[in-house]
């Protein structure tokens, strides 16, 4: 079992996701008023804060968001889940889709420190049931 750290969203595509610390997510589209969210298998991007905390570690200054992740989740190793996986939070349901994606003309982060972990630790997922979610709620595999 985990908890929801961040929750983040960007009203335009290009620019950093903020944590809203609140938000619906619409069934089968992602979270409301994200501008990544739309159908697809990439309706929700996920985060372990772990993997934050050891990029952090190397010296980064990363805010929740900076990777472009929707939700940052402590105490889950969300890239060693197979694709599959159901996510549960409250009433919300989520299918992980895809693990991963590929850093297009390296982004501002990789730019900056030479690396970027969302390519190796971002967790895709659609949206199966939706709801309301917060920070500080639990998560856990269903």
């Amino acid at each position: 079992m985990g908890s929801i750290k961040a929750i983040c969203i960007s009203e335009k595509k290009g620019t950093a996701k903020k944590d809203i610390g609140v938000c619906e997510l619409i069934e089968q589209h992602g979270l409301k008023g994200d501008a990544h969210a739309g159908k697809g298998e990439r309706q929700v991007s996920l985060l372990s804060l772990q993997k934050i905390e050891a990029f952090r570690a190397l010296g980064a200054n990363v805010d929740f968001g900076a990777f472009g992740e929707n939700l940052v989740v402590d105490g889950i190793d969300l890239a060693a889940l197979p694709i599959g996986t159901k996510l549960r939070c409250g009433n919300v349901l989520l299918e992980i889709t895809k693990i991963g994606k590929e850093c297009h003309n390296f982004c501002a982060i990789y730019k900056s420190v030479g690396d970027c972990i969302m390519p190796r630790e971002g967790v895709f997922a659609a949206v199966l049931q939706g709801g309301i979610i917060k920070n500080g709620e639990e998560i856990y595999v269903e």
